[in-house]
C-alpha cells in the first residue's frame, strides 16, 4: 500500500539527514570530554562548523557576501546564535560530564517537544491528535530517564537539568532560525558557528583552559562540521517545507542514532528503565514519521510556505 507522506520526501530527508549527523556526534562529543573541557570543547565544535562551511561557500560563491535580509531577520538570527550557538553547546557539554552518552541521547528527545510547544503556543503554528499523542510519549520517556536507578550514573536533577536547559535553549533557536529559514542556509549555519566558536572558546580561555594535542582538536573541529555545521544546513532546509514543530519530530530521530552509539561502541551501561523509556519515545517518534496528509493540520502559512 502507497504512503501518502503528509510532506515532501525532500524536506523529510533533509530532517533525517541533519538527525543522523547530529545524532552521531553525541557520543562523539562525549568520548572528546576526556581530553578537553567542556566548554573548549562547544567552541571547538562550532569553530569546526564555522570553519568548514565558509570553505565551502566560498568554494561555491567565490567570495563571502550576506545575502540580502531584512532587520527583523538579523534579529531572529542574532537571537538563534544567542541561544542556539552559545547557550545550548555550554549546557550540553557540562550535562554530558554529568550523564552517561546513550542516556544523554535520548533526552535530547526534549528539544522536539519543546520546539513544538514553542511553535504551537508562540508562532501559532497549528497540531493534531497524532502529534500531540507522539510528544506525549516523548515526555514520558523523557521522565523515565530521569528516575533515580533510570543509569547507574544518573544522579536525578543534575546532568538532566542541565541537557533539559540545553534542549530549551535549541528549542529557541529552531523557532527562531524558522523565521529566517528562507535565507542561504549556508550563510546562516556559518555565521553560527564562527560566532558561537569564537565566544565559547574565548570563555574557555579565559577560565584557563589548555589546548590538547592537534590530533584531538583536529577530531573536535571535524564532529562540529559534520555533526553541527552540515546538519544544521540540513535542518534550516527542512524548515522551509515543514516549520519548526514537524521538523523537530523528524530531528527527534537524532537521540537513538546517538543511543545506539553509545551503547555500542562506548558499552554504555543500559537499565530496564533506559530500555523502556527507548520504547516509549520510538513510539512517539513513529507516529511523527508516519504523519499522512489527512493529519496534518496544515496553517496557511506552512502550506505557502511548502508551495513555494
Amino acid at each position: 500500500m502507497k504512503t501518502d507522506h503528509a510532506f515532501p520526501l525532500s524536506s523529510a530527508f533533509a530532517a533525517l539527514g541533519a538527525a543522523v549527523l547530529f545524532g552521531a556526534s553525541t557520543p562523539l562529543a562525549k568520548a572528546l570530554l576526556h581530553d578537553l573541557p567542556p566548554v573548549l570543547l562547544a567552541g571547538l565544535l562550532y569553530l569546526g562548523s564555522g570553519l568548514g562551511l565558509a570553505l565551502i561557500r566560498l568554494v561555491r560563491d567565490r567570495g563571502w557576501r550576506a545575502p540580502p535580509m531584512t532587520r527583523s531577520e538579523w534579529r531572529w538570527l542574532l537571537l538563534a546564535v544567542v541561544f542556539g550557538g552559545m547557550l545550548g553547546p555550554e549546557l550540553l557539554m557540562l550535562g554530558l560530564a554529568r550523564t552517561p552518552a546513550a542516556t544523554a541521547s535520548l533526552l535530547l528527545n526534549l528539544e522536539a517537544v519543546l520546539t513544538a510547544l514553542i511553535a504551537w503556543i508562540v508562532f501559532h503554528e497549528n497540531a493534531n491528535r497524532r502529534i500531540v499523542l507522539g510528544f506525549t510519549l516523548i515526555v514520558a520517556g523523557a521522565v523515565l530517564l530521569a528516575l533515580p536507578g533510570s543509569s547507574q550514573h544518573l544522579g536525578f536533577g543534575h546532568g538532566t537539568l542541565l541537557i533539559a536547559g540545553a534542549c530549551l535553549c535549541w528549542a529557541l533557536d529552531n523557532n527562531f532560525t524558522c523565521r529566517v529559514s528562507t535565507s542561504d542556509a549556508l550563510f546562516i549555519a556559518g555565521l553560527k558557528g564562527w560566532v558561537a566558536g569564537i565566544v565559547n572558546t574565548a570563555i574557555a580561555i579565559g577560565l584557563g583552559a589548555r589546548f590538547p594535542s592537534g590530533p584531538i582538536v583536529g577530531m573536535a573541529l571535524g564532529v562540529g562540521l559534520f555533526g553541527y555545521g552540515i546538519s544544521l544546513v540540513l535542518f534550516v532546509l527542512a524548515l522551509r517545507g515543514v516549520g519548526s514543530a514537524r521538523t523537530g519530530a523528524y530531528f527527534s530521530t537524532a537521540p537513538f542514532i546517538g543511543a545506539t552509539i553509545a551503547i555500542l561502541a562506548f558499552d554504555d551501561h543500559a537499565s530496564w528503565l533506559f530500555w523502556l523509556a527507548a520504547v516509549l519515545m520510538g513510539a512517539g517518534v513513529w507516529l511523527h514519521l508516519t504523519e499522512r496528509r489527512g493529519h496534518t493540520g496544515l496553517s496557511h502559512r506552512d502550506k505557502r510556505v511548502q508551495h513555494e
